[in-house]
């Protein structure tokens, strides 16, 4: 099993949503995240006066899988995501040793 975290701008989230639906994926979780990669924040002008945004507003999605439908789901994200600018995002996989239904019991890929 692995587990995908993806970056991605927070207007790109329904079109990510809406291309993996096509998938077989049994749940997704999103948080409202910020940060910063190489463009380093960038500046803004309110009211007249300018100042630096250090943290840029993103969308955290995360998702555990069967391995066999990573690379579909990586391809999928990537392409709904992606607008060709700095600052689209980063997709991270990551191992998962176990995964417990805490209401059933179940574990391992049942339990996803």
């Amino acid at each position: 099993m692995k587990k995908i975290e993806a970056i991605i701008k927070p207007f790109k989230l329904d079109e990510v949503k809406e291309a993996l639906q096509g998938q077989e994926i049994k749940g997704l979780t999103i948080t409202e995240v910020k940060g910063f990669g190489r463009q380093k924040g960038h500046t803004e002008i309110y009211r007249g006066a300018e100042y630096q945004v250090d943290f840029i507003p993103k969308v955290k999605l995360e998702l555990v899988l069967d391995d066999g439908q990573v690379p579909k789901v990586l391809k999928t994200i990537q392409e709904a995501a992606r607008t060709g600018k700095i600052g689209d995002g980063k997709i991270f996989v990551l191992p998962v040793e176990e995964v417990i239904r805490i209401r059933t019991g179940e574990t391992g890929t049942s339990a996803i």
